[in-house]
């Protein structure tokens, strides 16, 4: 979904690094070294980074009108 704002367990602001980190490692940076560049030192902050999946992308393709319509559909489909 979102990346959380802060670290879990320090508190450190990692809200902003996501999408350095995703442009670098488009650029060919490996993770280890995309962490260092963008100063991502701590352990548990680059767990916050390194295992966020970005799902937002894929539920902004589902809208609640599409949902209805198919609910209607499967209705008209069950009364037959």
């Amino acid at each position: 979904m979102i990346i959380p704002i802060r670290c879990f367990s320090c508190g450190k602001v990692t809200g902003d690094l996501w999408e350095k980190f995703v442009r670098l490692l488009d650029e060919g940076y490996s993770d280890g070294e995309a962490m260092d560049k963008i100063g991502c030192k701590r352990y548990c902050c680059r767990r916050m980074v390194m295992t966020h999946v970005d799902l937002i992308e894929k539920l902004l393709k589902y809208t609640p009108t599409g949902r209805n319509e198919k609910k209607l559909e499967m209705s008209r489909t069950a009364g037959q």
